[in-house]
């Protein structure tokens, strides 16, 4: 009887395995889920939930957030995300200085490092805010600025429905918007990874090279 069982449990997680494989190759598409704003004192729930629903995200971190939190940035990457730089104090970067610009990210870039994130190689601005001046400081640090192809408005108050709707428009390569802290953001991600895999879409990386969702390396 005991031998029976033992054999049956195998044979059991060898069918999740074989499962979870299926589902691995099943991918015909990648998509970038971001979250900006981060760390805060919702990233472990949404660590979690992501980790729960098995998606990957890149985690565009606030440098002063990351510096306060490391243990935060440490986490994100043990749930195997990716770490972005989203500057050091949320300013609108487009409206300043090529010295504070540099300031903004550079500073970031050792914030996140020291917090054990890595070395970052992903850029994104504060509200979206760009130009040339903005665009070279981040190629001088080795960064690929990454903005957004769906703004899915969980800043603004959008309801859960709205946020997974707008998950449900991605395309493969595509990347879309969310932020580190809303509730309905949290409450969404269940929804948004059924979402995305009745359309055949697992959530990748933003690749360095051409800032589209790739299959994680």
């Amino acid at each position: 009887m005991h031998t029976r069982f033992l054999a049956a449990v195998v044979l059991a997680a060898a069918s999740v395995v074989g499962s979870g494989q299926a589902s691995a190759a099943a991918c015909n598409g990648y998509v970038g889920l971001t979250f900006d704003d981060g760390p805060t004192t919702k990233t472990q729930s949404l660590l979690n939930a992501l980790r729960q629903n098995g998606l990957r995200a890149t985690m565009f971190n606030v440098g002063q957030a990351a510096a306060a939190n490391p243990a935060l940035v440490r986490a994100q990457v043990s749930a195997g995300m990716w770490v972005g730089n989203h500057s050091y104090t949320h300013p609108h970067l487009d409206q300043m200085a090529r010295a504070q610009v540099d300031s903004e990210i550079s500073r970031t870039q050792r914030a996140i490092a020291a917090a054990g994130g890595g070395t970052p190689k992903l850029f994104r601005p504060p509200y979206g805010g760009t130009n040339a001046t903005v665009q070279s400081v981040a190629t001088q640090y080795g960064l690929r600025q990454i903005l957004w192809d769906v703004d899915s408005q969980d800043w603004n108050n959008a309801s859960v429905d709205a946020i997974v709707q707008a998950n449900g428009r991605l395309t493969n390569g595509q990347v879309i918007l969310m932020h580190d802290g809303p509730a309905n953001t949290l409450a969404a991600i269940p929804r948004i990874a059924q979402v995305l895999a009745s359309r055949g879409l697992c959530a990748g990386m933003i690749s360095p090279q051409t800032g589209r969702a790739v299959a994680p390396a």
